[in-house]
């Protein structure tokens, strides 16, 4: 049986997840990401599959609301629940603090994210439009 083991505040191992996902082409640094959450309330979680780094989730307090701000799965465990469990951590814990609603931002050209949110009851609230179609943002919104 495998063991999925869910760790807060491990911002080195998020970058050494980021680093390793084909979608990141200039992935942030610790000192971006810390920059990005600084003061504000935040939650930072790293997933790991039998001991092995394989998930990530970011997010902060922005605008009021729960911004999910950034993560991602290793290619090898994608279909294997990590980023349902790391997704279900991170409303529970935004609930939890209070917040009413979730958000996030993703690209056209990520549909099985998009189609992730959609499932888990994201709608979509505009489109951010830039030159390439596959680089326009979708932004979704989720009550919790």
């Amino acid at each position: 049986m495998v063991h999925l083991d869910i760790q807060e505040n491990r911002i080195d191992d998020v970058v050494l997840l980021l680093q390793s996902l084909p979608e990141f082409v200039n992935p942030p640094s610790a000192a971006d990401i810390l920059g990005r959450i600084g003061e504000v309330p935040h939650l930072v979680l790293t997933a790991y599959l039998d001991g092995q780094l394989c998930g990530c989730k970011v997010g902060y307090e922005r605008e009021g609301m729960f911004y999910s701000w950034l993560g991602g799965v290793l290619p090898a465990f994608r279909q294997a629940g990590v980023a349902a469990v790391l997704a279900d951590r991170q409303e529970a814990w935004a609930a939890q603090q209070g917040y009413r609603t979730i958000w996030m931002k993703t690209r056209n050209r990520f549909p099985a994210m998009l189609l992730m949110a959609v499932r888990r009851g994201f709608r979509i609230t505009s489109v951010l439009p830039e030159e390439e179609i596959a680089e326009h943002r979708i932004v979704l919104e989720k009550s919790i």
